[in-house]
């Protein structure tokens, strides 16, 4: 959106944090670059430009003329076109006042990871071909890996762009969530370009076959896939011929009719926050990881911090785990209301129990649904890279993860890698991942 705006335009973006983990440097600077964000960012850590601006809600723009003056403020997201046209009488205003300069600023972006990975988001395994697939997000492109690290297939150029044909032209951005089905088709949260792709290894091609790659407006009611514009799918679950979506940017759960090619909401309001009942009328809060199990599909609602389900057959009621609210977060195991969790972005069921990507305590924990117990199985709690023990070794904002035997793949994203959790000797390691 922001290569939109006028060269007239200055950009500030001012970070207050929400989470204690968002309130660190190097978590900042690390978000900046997965995110390829171009303009100076202002770590507001102890709020007080929030507070001096009197901003009450995320994301508040607040627009400055030259002379220094709040000449309007918006809370909530706005259409850079919208925007646009505010601003345009506005810089002809000023240019002619001669109170606007017009000098080219050059912010220069720190380099990317030279790895084989950046940034990478979600991770599946096929059983069939023992395998992994991973969303390589920052490389905008997926890749599939044997369990000995080599890559055996890149799905996409690696250019940023929506772009469908053969694997090696093909362009993403920003991928994450992967489903895949008994055909051996692939399909994919291309969350930057608010679409679901689709990836058939027997004519090796990609077809987008859901959004249209413009960001979509709240309270859409569906229709026809390729006319509905999303708002950042980022996760997939595939039952049957339905293929559900965590809709992260409109707080809620779509589901695409394979079959009858029908895209409609399936859970949320779009009201963001925390609220059990029928799935039409529930609150939802970024859901940003799907699994499915028992005739449910389990869910993890990051900006509450919860971990919730939808029952799978009428009346599809939704029911929450452990979580509380928008601003009850931490990380404390227990049972139910005891448990904190901080924005939660993965998850995976195996054997009667829910294993989580607790990212921002830099954990891997296991939920039992049943009793609704929560127990940190790997990580410290700090931000770092080691292997070894499940007690001793370090993560940094693991996003992914899926099982393959007795052994759980994570991407670790922040870290650049897929770690190796082995269930039986209780240590990490990490995969080599190599052309």
């Amino acid at each position: 959106m922001e290569r939109a705006f006028p060269k007239e335009l200055v950009v500030i973006g001012i970070h207050t944090p929400k989470f204690p983990n968002e309130a660190d440097d190097e978590s900042l600077r690390q978000a900046i670059r997965r995110y390829n964000v171009t303009h100076p960012v202002i770590n507001d850590a102890d709020r007080r430009i929030w507070q001096e601006y009197g901003v009450r809600a995320w994301p508040t723009l607040v627009l400055i003329d030259p002379d220094g003056r709040i000449i309007g403020a918006h809370e909530g997201e706005l259409m850079a076109a919208d925007l646009i046209a505010y601003l345009k009488p506005l810089i002809e205003d000023a240019r002619r006042r001669g109170r606007l300069s017009e000098v080219p600023l050059d912010f220069q972006m720190e380099k990317e990871s030279n790895g084989a990975l950046s940034f990478p988001g979600k991770v599946i395994a096929d059983p069939q071909t023992r395998t992994l697939f991973v969303s390589d997000s920052g490389h905008h492109r997926v890749l599939q890996i044997g369990r000995d690290g080599q890559i055996k297939r890149v799905i996409g150029s690696g250019e940023e762009g929506l772009r469908d044909g053969p694997f090696e032209k093909a362009a993403f951005q920003s991928p994450q969530g992967l489903a895949l089905d008994p055909k051996g088709r692939l399909f994919i949260a291309d969350t930057g370009n608010h679409a679901i792709r689709l990836a058939d290894f027997q004519t090796q091609t990609v077809q987008t076959i859901a959004g249209t790659g413009q960001l979509g407006r709240f309270f859409s009611q569906g229709g026809r896939p390729l006319t509905v514009a999303l708002r950042s799918p980022w996760d997939l679950a595939l039952v049957g011929n339905q293929l559900y979506i965590a809709m992260a940017g409109s707080h809620q759960l779509w589901v695409l009719d394979l079959e009858r090619n029908w895209l409609s909401p399936f859970a949320g309001t779009g009201a963001e926050g925390i609220r059990d009942g029928r799935a039409h009328d529930a609150h939802l809060a970024q859901p940003s990881g799907l699994a499915v199990g028992v005739g449910r599909l389990f869910f993890v609602d990051s900006e509450t911090s919860s971990v919730r389900f939808a029952e799978l057959k009428e009346p599809f009621w939704i029911r929450t785990i452990v979580g509380r609210g928008l601003f009850v977060f931490g990380d404390r195991d227990g049972t139910g209301d005891q448990v904190l969790l901080q924005h939660p972005l993965g998850i995976a069921f195996h054997n009667g129990l829910l294993y989580i990507a607790d990212a921002y305590n830099h954990k891997i924990k296991t939920v039992d649904p049943r009793t609704r117990t929560v127990k940190t199985l790997a990580g410290t709690g700090s931000a770092g890279f080691q292997d070894g023990s499940f007690d001793s070794a370090l993560f940094n904002e693991p996003s992914g993860l899926t099982f393959l035997d007795s052994e759980i793949f994570v991407a670790d994203t922040n870290n650049h890698s897929v770690r190796v959790l082995n269930l039986k000797d209780r240590q990490v390691r990490t995969l080599t991942v190599r052309e």
